[in-house]
């Protein structure tokens, strides 16, 4: 049964575009039919990160997948380790890309090693304005408002809309 899945991408180290155009390839191989709707790519400041951390490019990703949730996270780590992120980190470290899985369709979890939706999702403008791009009337499990109402809910932070294309 293929469902809809979400997930964030994120850089800051080394060619932050670059990394995010290889996550959206790696990500077409998760897809069921290889294709991926891209949002719009965000430059935006660190959050809760180590001093002199360099400005983040955001993106999220949607596509419709037939891999489980955990499966998919597992897929999304090693994709993260293949460019170059390593498994024992500082928390916030810099990194050369970072993929959260949002969600995966109706789903609904808590658990340690993965929570569905992204626990913080609703509360990170640099990953709502992205989604909000593609899914503004989604509204997420657990969720009573839409994507656009969640994202008009937070208040204005630093994020800017990239002109760059994204393939």
């Amino acid at each position: 049964m293929s469902v809809e899945a979400a997930v964030g991408l994120g850089s800051n180290e080394g060619d932050r575009s670059a990394h995010l155009l290889a996550g959206i390839a790696l990500l077409r191989q998760l897809a069921r039919d290889g294709s991926v709707e891209v949002s719009p790519f965000y430059a935006t400041a660190p959050v809760d990160c180590p001093p002199g951390s360099a400005d983040f490019l955001n993106a999220v990703a949607v596509f419709e997948t037939d891999l489980e949730p955990d499966a998919l996270l597992a897929r999304l780590l090693a994709l993260e380790a293949g460019r170059g992120r390593p498994a024992r980190r500082s928390r916030n470290a810099p990194r050369p890309l970072d993929m959260d899985l949002l969600y995966v369709g109706p789903i609904r979890r808590d658990g340690a090693a993965l929570t569905l939706p992204h626990p913080r999702l609703a509360s990170r403008r640099f990953v709502l304005q992205p989604l909000c791009d593609l899914r503004p009337d989604l509204v997420l499990p657990g969720q009573s408002k839409t994507v656009k109402e969640l994202l008009a809910s937070l208040p204005e932070e630093g994020i800017v809309r990239c002109a760059q294309s994204h393939g």
